[in-house]
């Protein structure tokens, strides 16, 4: 007689999914930096049909984070309704900084869980990192400038944070099935893959070779006496899509430009270095946050700079006073001047390309939290005051899964004519506890300090740092002095290097072709 074939209770078999789902979950979590709240969040799973493997799990966690995204944006909201009522200040509060970056954060989210057609784990990796990235600025901006209310939010944050860090965990177990990270061949005309031919055309062209969408002068010759007035125009003609050209003719604009999230695809194209001149003056000291000191601030994708000065004219004792921050994903800053002092460029967050640009500082004056290759560039380290040291580089990656740091390749490092012997200037400092910093193929002159990099408290990050160098030459190329720390590369592999170029570490060969920039893909 065949064996009998009891069918189980429904609820006996709902128990053990159950069950296998929870060790699942507790497994999954044990990748993660707060298990605890991975496994809070992912606890609906067991309740939901279907798949319940690392996908799942990954999806379930982003739309977590993206439910208490909303709930601190709320409140955010909320205090700076009851700010407004109560300041006099005529600087913004830290809560300012964080209603703008948890919005720009609910859209990141948005975008990992909706992909478009022909995304890539690379760009979800990407907009988690920035995500996260906004979360510590909010954080900065929360301490430098009080409000009330403000720790209430910034406790929500932190717990924020928290579920960030655990999908940017549980992303690196979703198998990358779409080829994103192989090395497509640099075009012929040297731009990377990811600019359109019709971007390529625009950074080759000259003024007189383009037709604008609106022109800025300062003489009533143009479309807009304004740079801002240009923006709010383009962004209404376009509603938020398409290629937008601003050509800003000679001049000296005191504006502070605000290009926001929403506006994608603006080009700002002056009539060169020295001529189309935009400068401000906001800074700590006077009360701003380091996140809204920024003379430019440009945070809509694939913004594109070209022919600019920007200045934040400060000066040297002002403390923390940027001149242009970009958290604009696949942006492109060529052939223009950034010039300041302490904190001049902010690369705060997604991807970005630096070219044949010149950058003027002095204490971490290229710094923030994107995925960033600056190429053919002149750096200058200047005279900072009294008696402060210079660092050209603090890179600010708070957890080892970002895909985020700082590659200089190709460049010159050399200290102005003033600097002297007598401040030490240094590669760069770990602003985060696993910042990244790589210099590759450039000229360093004899103001690098033989050590080469700097602490940056203690021994605050020194064994979770990374910093590399290859193939530098000069004076101030010499290994023999360098500092001797467990993250410190002084002699990386062309392999180890190559993760550090346009095509890796950007995927730069994907989306630098759309903005006609030249650029060398590898070594």
């Amino acid at each position: 007689m065949p064996a009998s074939h009891e069918l189980k209770p429904l609820d006996t078999v709902s128990r053990a999914a159950a069950t296998t789902t929870e060790s699942g979950v507790v497994s999954a979590c044990k990748s993660t930096r707060y298990p605890d709240a991975c496994e809070a969040a992912l606890a609906s799973l067991a309740t939901r049909a279907g798949a319940k493997g690392p996908k799942e799990m990954f999806h379930v966690s982003v739309e977590f984070a993206k439910s208490r995204t909303l709930l601190a944006r709320d409140m955010a909201y909320n205090l700076t309704l009851s700010s407004a009522q109560t300041s006099t200040s005529r600087s913004p509060s830290g809560v300012h900084d964080c209603l703008e970056l948890l919005d720009i954060t609910s859209d990141q989210l948005n975008d990992v869980l909706q992909p478009k057609e022909g995304g890539s784990s690379h760009d979800a990796r990407t907009w988690l990192s920035a995500a996260l990235t906004n979360q510590a600025t909010c954080s900065e901006s929360l301490q430098a400038v009080k409000a009330e209310g403000g720790d209430s939010l910034s406790a929500r944050v932190r717990s924020l944070s928290q579920h960030i860090s655990n999908s940017l965990a549980l992303q690196g177990k979703v198998q990358d099935d779409d080829g994103v990270g192989g090395g497509r061949k640099l075009l012929s005309d040297g731009f990377p893959a990811w600019l359109s031919a019709a971007d390529r055309r625009l950074l080759e062209a000259s003024p007189d070779e383009i037709r604008a969408d609106a022109v800025v002068a300062k003489d009533g010759s143009g479309t807009h006496a304004t740079i801002n007035d240009a923006i709010a125009f383009v962004s209404l003609a376009s509603s938020g899509g398409g290629r937008k050209v601003i050509y800003v003719k000679a001049g000296t604009y005191d504006e502070f430009i605000n290009v926001p999230t929403k506006q994608k695809n603006v080009m700002l194209m002056g009539d060169g270095k020295g001529k189309s001149v935009i400068v401000g003056s906001r800074n700590v000291n006077d009360g701003w946050t380091t996140y809204n000191s920024a003379t430019v601030a440009a945070m809509g994708a694939g913004f594109i700079a070209k022919g600019l000065t920007i200045i934040n004219n400060s000066g040297p004792n002002k403390n923390q006073a940027v001149a242009l921050r970009v958290g604009a994903d696949k942006s492109v800053v060529h052939q223009c001047s950034i010039q300041g002092y302490q904190d001049t460029l902010y690369t705060h967050s997604n991807r970005q390309f630096y070219t044949e640009t010149d950058i003027y500082g002095t204490i971490d004056f290229i710094f923030g939290n994107s995925a960033v290759v600056l190429q053919n560039c002149y750096i200058q380290p200047r005279k900072p005051g009294g008696t402060q040291k210079n660092s050209v580089t603090a890179q600010g990656r708070t957890d080892p899964n970002q895909n985020t740091g700082i590659s200089i390749q190709k460049c010159r490092i050399q200290g102005s004519s003033d600097l002297g012997s007598s401040t030490p200037t240094y590669l760069g400092r770990p602003w985060q506890k696993y910042s990244r910093t790589v210099v590759m193929q450039s000229y360093l002159d004899g103001s690098i300090d033989a050590a080469g990099w700097d602490k940056w408290s203690g021994s605050f990050a020194l064994s979770t740092l990374y910093y590399g160098e290859y193939e530098n030459t000069g004076p101030g190329a010499s290994k023999s002095g360098r500092v001797r720390w467990a993250g410190v590369h002084t002699a990386l592999s062309s392999d180890e290097a190559s993760k550090f170029t346009v095509s890796e570490f950007i995927v730069g060969d994907y989306w630098l072709p759309d903005t006609g920039v030249s650029y060398t893909a590898g070594l």
